[in-house]
């Protein structure tokens, strides 16, 4: 049984900083992506970094600059350094694995989620 585990949420001050860390527990294989997902009150949730197995990177708009997604697909792991943090930024921020099989089989993994909370 695959597990996601995150770690590295809390409270910070505005223009703060944070390092969300994601690691798989378990036997995986064939992850094709990593990302990093977020959900505030009342507000669905959204993509806001993810990183392929060959490097390549996409970002939220509203924190491009700001985070910086990484990985270590070797050791099933993927972090998000988050700086200059603004309430805005404040939800609870999943992980998702996306493993894709040689037969085209797509499986979705998600952590339980932490919270990171930016006031003042």
């Amino acid at each position: 049984q695959v597990q996601l585990v995150e770690s590295g949420g809390g409270l910070v001050q505005p223009g703060g900083s944070l390092r969300l860390s994601c690691v798989a527990s378990g036997s995986i294989f064939s992850i094709n992506v990593m990302a990093w997902y977020r959900q505030a009150p009342g507000k669905e949730r959204e993509l806001v970094a993810a990183i392929t197995s060959g490097g390549s990177t996409n970002y939220l708009d509203s924190v491009k600059g700001r985070f910086t997604i990484s990985s270590e697909y070797a050791e099933n792991t993927v972090y998000l350094q988050m700086n200059s943090l603004k309430a805005e930024d404040t939800a609870v921020y999943y992980c998702n694995f996306v493993q894709k099989l040689p037969d085209m089989t797509v499986y979705r993994y998600w952590g339980q989620g932490t919270q990171v909370t930016v006031s003042s």
